[in-house]
C-alpha cells in the first residue's frame, strides 16, 4: 500500500495529497505534527532523515522526501490524468510554470513566514538543521509574494488554467501557493480579476478541498 505521511496544516503536503486525489490513487495516511516538531524525532527520522513532510513511500518501500519526486513517481506509475503534460511543448510549459509558481510563490511566502513568525525562531528553513531567521528577509518575501499574484493575474487573463490548455500541476501548485499566503495577509483583491475567477474555477473540483 502507498502511504503517504502528511500534515494537515502545511502546504506542501497539501500538493500531494491533491496530486493523489486528482490521480485517483489509493493510500494510507500517517499524519506528522509539524507544531510539537514530530518531524524532528526519531521515528520520523527514520522515515526521512532529512525531517520534512510530505514523504511518500511507495508500495515497493521507496520513499520519496520531496514534491518533485513524488510527483515524477506517480505520474510515470499512474499516467492517467495526464499531468505533467503529453507533448514535449506540453511538458516544457507545465514544468516552466510550475517552477516559476514555486519560486515565485511558494518559496516568497515560507520566506515571509519563517523569517517573522515567532513559532518559526530558530527554524528560519526546514530541515534537519536549524538557521536563524533574517527580519529583512520577511519584508522581501511579502513584496516577492504581492508580485507573484500580480504576475498569476496577469497569467491568467482569458485562461482557464495556469499552463496548457488543461488543468496540470502548475494549477495544484498555484492553488496552494494562493492559499499559503493568507498567513502573511496577502490575497486576492479587486485588482485581481482573473486570478479571483480561476480559483473560484478551482473550487469546484473535489480534490481541492483537501
Amino acid at each position: 500500500m502507498i502511504t503517504l505521511y502528511d500534515c494537515a496544516t502545511a502546504p506542501s503536503p497539501r500538493r500531494a495529497r491533491i496530486l493523489l486525489a486528482e490521480k485517483g490513487v489509493a493510500h494510507e495516511t500517517v499524519p506528522v505534527d509539524l507544531r510539537s516538531g514530530e518531524q524532528l524525532g526519531a521515528a520520523y527520522r527514520q522515515v526521512n532523515p532529512q525531517c520534512t513532510v510530505p514523504a511518500l513511500r511507495t508500495d515497493e518501500g521507496l520513499v520519496l522526501t520531496d514534491n518533485a519526486a513524488i510527483t515524477a513517481w506517480l505520474e510515470a506509475r499512474f499516467p492517467e490524468p495526464a499531468l505533467l503534460g503529453t507533448t514535449p511543448a506540453e511538458k516544457a510549459e507545465i514544468a516552466s510554470w510550475n517552477w516559476r509558481v514555486e519560486f515565485e510563490g511558494l518559496l516568497a511566502i515560507a520566506e515571509a513566514l519563517r523569517n517573522s513568525s515567532p513559532a518559526m525562531a530558530h527554524r528560519a528553513l526546514p530541515g534537519a538543521v536549524d538557521y536563524e531567521q533574517i527580519p529583512e528577509l520577511a519584508a522581501r518575501g511579502v513584496a516577492r509574494a504581492r508580485q507573484f499574484f500580480a504576475t498569476l493575474n496577469e497569467r491568467l487573463a482569458g485562461r482557464g488554467f495556469v499552463a496548457t490548455g488543461r488543468f496540470s500541476v502548475a494549477d495544484i501548485t498555484a492553488v496552494v501557493a494562493v492559499d499559503f499566503a493568507r498567513v502573511i495577509k496577502v490575497k486576492a483583491g479587486d485588482e485581481h480579476p482573473h486570478l479571483q475567477r480561476w480559483r473560484a474555477a478551482m473550487a469546484l473540483r473535489p480534490s481541492m478541498g483537501l
